[in-house]
């Protein structure tokens, strides 16, 4: 039988053309996810699996991998022996039967014995394959699952794949592994960079392929590395220029995609450019050069740049001056755009807002700007903001999408129409709304600072929820084609980490009031609240808060999320105190004895009906605590009250040793369900304690 450990370092290489950068992270862990689960499938074991990933390969050392499969050895169990042979020891059907269907006679099988008794078996030896044997359909069971939506073929051939495959290398230890890869005779020549070395390397081993792609090849292969080198380069080159690079990780990761042996180089544009709003030269330097910034110690933007090129070239100096002249055409139109836009004010495209559809039920984008400023400027009134300042901000929000800065860049709405509301002399706080209605813009993001920025936010995310639910088309497993699950978050955020105490219920009812009547927006009101609801589920398991907690506060159905949220705070603490278990046990049983008695509880407790000294004190102990209690209740501090409440345990856990709550007597039954009813009642005003018991 082979049990050897023998082992060897596998490589498998995948060279292509240029691979789409922001896909690549994604290509290669998922290659790399494949490959594993084929290895672990096969039962080959191995040792670490480092994925590498640049524009034109994927590629995987495995370390260690076992040069075959165990030998395996099976013990097929068939018929007792006592129905495998009749009294003349012949065998019987069942014995043939078995024999048959395991490939061989009666006479080749045996007898083993257990505590059942003795049975005919078969022992089955099935050698292991060879690693080798193995690999080729591992690699590619997962090149055919990679997250690839639409696979390109090239030349006369069938294969398919992301990009043109030019060369494959599939080596084990150093041996070649023969095999077809995506039409391709696997080998042992991988290729350098393009430029730098165009020419075949030859691998001799798993272990020498990424340090002789960096010294022969000009290619660091490990994108980690790559993303490294590149991230300390535009630092380097940035202190140069005496600022700070500004990278925005998303766009360090698209840099890597793009290069196989990056060089920083600096670059400058003309100083009157930066008259143009920061944001819209950055948008440009970023999202349509792939430059980093540079800024000043004090955040202000330079005229200055870092781009990665992709090769080191003996004239540095021109690829700096190429990469400033592609710049600047790009900086001239937001310097045209920012100078058009300003001609005219915010206020004169209003009336085009009615040209532009938001919902085909709901109207324009006028339309939608008029009822946000009336639920805007109820919302600024009642947290302390203006609500003439919420309308006005309301009634600009979408303007800025008609100018030709956000038409050219979608990504600064609400950014350009607070410069341009500045610029037309509207109040800053106006101006200021006009970009904070969008925020959070994601998850973590910056919440609205000012009150007209808080209501806008509020108000819009609010006619949008309703409004789609009220049409009939709320999101349905993945699909949010209105971002409503974001917008509900958002929407719960201001409300809670703003603490701005209001009634989200009546919120929704009043968005509802402002939606054409056809709708019958309020009939939607309820499903719009559960599903916010489920999104606070949400954002409470990803702050780590237990399930049970969440579900006993929305047990009460709390409407206002600030309160909802001190809820929350107040039984997490109240669960990390001893009286705790003991007390959610007692809640959740007078829960089950309330439930089977009915209705037929009276309403008041009568102290002379009491018999049994642990009532009497459970009842006095309750009626003391209740008038501090509920002060605190009245005043929103949860948390102390369910400290004092924690201080019932005593008499609660006293009052069930004790008594017999389902006494025969009907009226000291009674009496006793009441003084429990009432002792659930003052831990409901906070939530449903029952429901910590898990």
């Amino acid at each position: 039988m082979n049990t050897s450990t023998a082992s060897r370092d596998l490589l498998i290489e995948i060279g292509t053309e240029e691979l789409p950068p922001r896909a690549l992270p994604r290509l290669s862990e998922a290659f790399a996810d494949g490959v594993a689960a084929g290895l672990d499938r096969a039962g080959l074991d191995h040792g670490d699996l480092r994925a590498f990933a640049t524009p034109r390969r994927l590629a995987l050392l495995v370390a260690e991998l076992a040069e075959a499969q165990p030998d395996r050895e099976t013990l097929r169990k068939g018929p007792a022996v006592t129905a495998a042979f009749d009294a003349e020891g012949c065998p019987t059907k069942a014995a043939e039967g078995f024999a048959r269907s395991c490939g061989v006679a009666v006479e080749a099988l045996e007898r083993i014995e257990t505590d059942k008794g003795a049975w005919l078996a078969f022992r089955r030896f099935e050698p292991g394959q060879p690693a080798t044997a193995l690999i080729p359909g591992i690699v590619a069971q997962a090149l055919a699952g990679l997250p690839v939506p639409k696979r390109m073929r090239w030349g006369d051939g069938e294969v398919a794949f992301v990009r043109p495959v030019h060369w494959v290398v599939l080596l084990f230890g150093d041996e070649v592994v023969e095999a077809e890869i995506l039409g391709l005779q696997a080998g042992r020549e991988t290729r350098g960079h393009r430029f730098h070395h165009p020419q075949p390397l030859y691998v001799s081993e798993p272990a020498a392929w990424a340090p002789m792609l960096e010294t022969e090849g000009h290619v660091l292969a490990d994108f980690a590395t790559r993303r490294e080198a590149i991230r300390g380069q535009v630092i380097e080159a940035a202190r140069r220029l005496g600022g700070e690079a500004l990278i925005d990780e998303e766009l360090l990761d698209e840099v890597t995609a793009l290069v196989e042996w990056p060089v920083a180089v600096a670059g400058s544009f003309e100083q009157r450019f930066l008259e143009v709003p920061a944001e819209a030269l950055i948008s440009s330097m970023q999202d349509h050069q792939k430059y980093f910034p540079v800024v000043d110690a004090e955040g202000r933007l330079l005229a200055h740049f870092v781009t990665v090129a992709n090769i080191e070239s003996r004239d540095p100096e021109q690829v700096r001056a190429g990469n400033e002249r592609v710049i600047r055409p790009r900086l001239t139109d937001a310097a045209f755009f920012w100078d058009q836009d300003r001609r005219q004010p915010l206020e004169s495209r209003v009336e085009r807002l009615g040209d532009m559809l938001f919902q085909k039920q709901l109207g324009t984008l006028l339309d939608k700007s008029r009822r946000v400023a009336g639920l805007a400027a109820g919302i600024a009134v009642a947290i302390g903001g203006r609500g003439d300042w919420a309308e006005r901000a309301a009634l600009l929000s979408k303007c800025d999408l008609l100018t030709q800065m956000v038409y050219e860049f979608p990504e600064l709405q609400g950014i350009m129409g607070r410069y341009y509301a500045l610029h037309d002399g509207e109040p800053g706080e106006v101006a200021s709304a006009l970009e904070e209605q969008y925020r959070p813009r994601f998850a973590g993001d910056d919440l609205p600072k000012t009150a007209t920025g808080r209501a806008l936010a509020i108000a819009d995310r609010l006619d949008t929820l309703v409004g789609i639910f009220a049409v009939g088309q709320a999101p349905t497993g993945d699909k949010d084609p209105f971002a409503l699950r974001r917008a509900a978050l958002g929407v719960l955020r201001i409300l809670i980490e703003c603490e701005l105490d209001l009634d989200l219920e009546q919120l929704l009812a009043e968005a509802a009031a402002t939606l054409p009547g056809a709708l019958d927006a309020g009939a939607a009101v309820p499903a719009v609240f559960e599903f916010m609801l489920d999104r606070l589920r949400a954002y409470y398991l990803d702050a780590g808060i237990r399930p049970q907690v969440f579900d006993a506060v929305r047990a009460r159905r709390p409407t206002r999320p600030l309160d909802f949220a001190r809820r929350v705070q107040a039984v997490e603490a109240f669960l990390a105190l001893p009286e705790a278990e003991s007390l959610a046990a007692a809640n959740k049983r007078i829960a089950n004895i309330l439930r089977k008695a009915g209705d037929r509880i009276p309403e008041q407790v009568d102290p002379d009906r009491f018999t049994e000294t642990a009532e009497q004190t459970l009842w006095e102990r309750l009626s003391a605590l209740r008038s501090e209690v509920e002060p605190l209740l009245a005043a929103g501090d949860h948390a102390a009250a369910l400290v004092r409440l924690a201080a019932l345990r005593p008499e609660v856990d006293r009052f069930f040793d004790e008594v017999m709550v389902m006494a025969e007597d009907a009226d000291v039954r009674a009496n006793r369900l009441a003084l429990l009813r009432q002792l659930q009642a003052l831990f409901l005003q906070v939530a449903d304690i029952a429901l910590l018991q898990v």
